[in-house]
């Protein structure tokens, strides 16, 4: 019986540390589901700052492109009031 006796005490270590080795094995598995968790979470406040990202380049891309228009206009207009100028004073010293 002794033999039975030992065979039980090892099958029962066995299962002792199968089950040790399964906690360790579940508490893992929770490490890592609350840090996938925790990786999704700051996954969405980078995709929510992305869409302020992307929203404040077309504000500044739109006032980027007025800028330039306004600049276009006023050296258009510049250039079309020295010509006119220029003009001028060309029939004013012909005539």
């Amino acid at each position: 019986m002794e033999n039975g006796k030992s065979r039980l005490q090892q099958a029962q270590e066995e299962a002792e540390e199968v089950k040790e080795i399964m906690l360790d094995n579940m508490n893992k598995a929770d490490e890592r589901t609350g840090k996938l968790t925790d990786l999704e979470d700051r996954a969405e406040e980078l995709m929510e700052k992305g869409k302020v990202f992307e929203k404040t380049t077309l504000k500044v891309k739109q006032q980027k492109r007025w800028d330039n228009m306004k600049m276009k206009i006023i050296f258009i207009s510049v250039g079309v009031v020295a010509g006119i100028i220029i003009l001028t004073l060309i029939i004013y010293y012909s005539l």
